[in-house]
């Protein structure tokens, strides 16, 4: 692709470049550079006041730099003359530790100088809802089973092929969207690839995803729980680690159980050995909980885990192994930082695999069934709050992540959740008024 913008956009007629950073609490924050201008802005970066977005930055900071990565431009497929390009921040001439990009690209190389390359998909699960948000914009889609509805897939059959078409002539490899286990809600697959470069693909898939809802007068939401009683939206990462050549599978072993080899039993065992913790980031708002500790949903399963187990082909625990050499970690919802989802399991895996972490026992049992009678293994954190804890106390999580971001995060998570418990509510009303 090159690594000149200027030249990018004269050759494909863009006008404008949208740099773009995402913040601690998945805001995506960007600003419209004029195409003329961006020659200095790849060199310099587009300025911003970082403590006017989600980091922990005051007033008096310096301008925070984002310099854009030619690496990562896509050109808008709905709107040609505008290009996104994900930016890693800077400031005083060093990166900002805390930021998400910087983390994960730090986590890589930290990866890579042990010879391992992580590459990963995402299944990014949505809402299409009315604009006020209080309804899915189906008033058909009904049923009590509405999983791969082909009706209710088709009558939305103008946003999804929309996005689908847009993923293809970016050449993303999609190969399945279907309608999910929620009334409105779907899924679009497409082909896994390198942890950066899945990251900034599901950044610009949400920011993608509203755009084309928008257009059609409709809404997307990645929200974990957006309707009681349905499905929530998950956010499942499929990890697989190659070599230095990312022709070699090195998680692949015929001659293992499951085909797993020993170096990915030791990645899987340190994301066992830190679920509780990494729930904190891969599940990061309150809402989050009320998917991973939900009761019985309508379609008659939640689809989410509550446990800190692992399985062959089994979709009821928190990771799957699904065939040889990759596994499936179900945990994450759709508020999770597409940077950080990244980063978090590269930082557990690498610490399984230097510590030779052990997953524990496989559990082949119907978790939604028979998880009552699992004893020995820990329950995921109830609430925000809890995994805020988890997190605190799991020092070598938090010095793999570095010691900037986590305390950042966790300054800030703080602080939202103070917000929450601090907010009246209608239930305390209805709870409480007559005691």
């Amino acid at each position: 692709m090159g690594n000149d913008l200027a030249a990018f956009a004269k050759e494909n007629g863009v006008k404008y470049f949208m740099i773009s950073y995402t913040d601690l609490f998945s805001g995506q924050r960007a600003k419209l550079v004029p195409a003329q201008a961006i020659a200095d802005m790849q060199k310099d970066g587009a300025g911003f006041a970082g403590f006017a977005t989600w980091l922990d930055l005051t007033p008096a900071h310096p301008d925070m730099l984002a310099v854009p990565d030619p690496a990562s431009v896509i050109q808008l497929p709905w709107k040609k003359d505008v290009a996104w390009v994900a930016a890693n921040c800077i400031m005083d001439d060093k990166e900002v530790n805390q930021a998400p990009r910087n983390t994960l690209k730090r986590l890589i190389d930290e990866a890579a100088r042990d010879g391992m390359h992580v590459k990963t998909g995402v299944e990014a699960e949505f809402f299409l809802i009315s604009p006020d948000g209080k309804a899915i914009s189906d008033e058909y889609d009904t049923a009590s089973k509405p999983c791969y509805d082909q009706q209710a897939v088709m009558r939305r059959y103008d946003v999804i092929a929309e996005i689908c078409d847009h993923m293809l002539a970016l050449g993303w490899g999609p190969y399945q969207n279907d309608h999910e286990d929620a009334n409105g809600q779907f899924e679009m697959n497409w082909t896994f690839d390198h942890a950066l470069a899945t990251a900034d693909k599901h950044s610009f898939f949400k920011f993608m995803v509203k755009s084309i809802a928008e257009k059609h007068g409709l809404r997307a939401t990645f929200m974990p729980k957006p309707f009681q009683g349905l499905t929530g939206n998950g956010c499942h990462a499929h990890i697989s680690v190659w070599d230095e050549t990312g022709k070699t599978n090195v998680f692949a072993d015929n001659s293992q159980e499951l085909g797993l080899s020993a170096k990915g039993r030791n990645f899987l065992g340190g994301i066992m050995k830190h679920a509780s913790a990494l729930a904190a980031i891969t599940n990061p708002t309150v809402n989050s909980y009320k998917r991973i500790n939900a009761p019985r949903t309508i379609s008659g399963a939640t689809w989410a885990p509550n446990t800190v187990t692992w399985t062959g082909n089994n979709r009821t625990h928190m990771v799957r192994v699904p065939g040889p050499g990759r596994f499936e970690l179900r945990l994450p919802d759709g508020a999770a930082n597409p940077y950080l989802l990244q980063a978090v399991i590269i930082a557990a895996g690498l610490d399984g695999i230097r510590s030779k972490a052990d997953p524990g026992k496989r559990y082949d049992i119907d978790m939604y069934q028979l998880g009552h009678t699992v004893t020995d293994a820990p329950k995921l954190p109830l609430n925000l709050l809890d995994a805020l804890r988890e997190f605190d106390k799991d020092k070598s999580l938090k010095a793999a992540l570095g010691e900037e971001f986590s305390s950042a995060y966790l300054k800030l998570k703080q602080q939202e959740w103070n917000s929450y418990a601090s907010h009246f509510t209608q239930w305390e009303r209805d709870h409480t008024l007559d005691i």
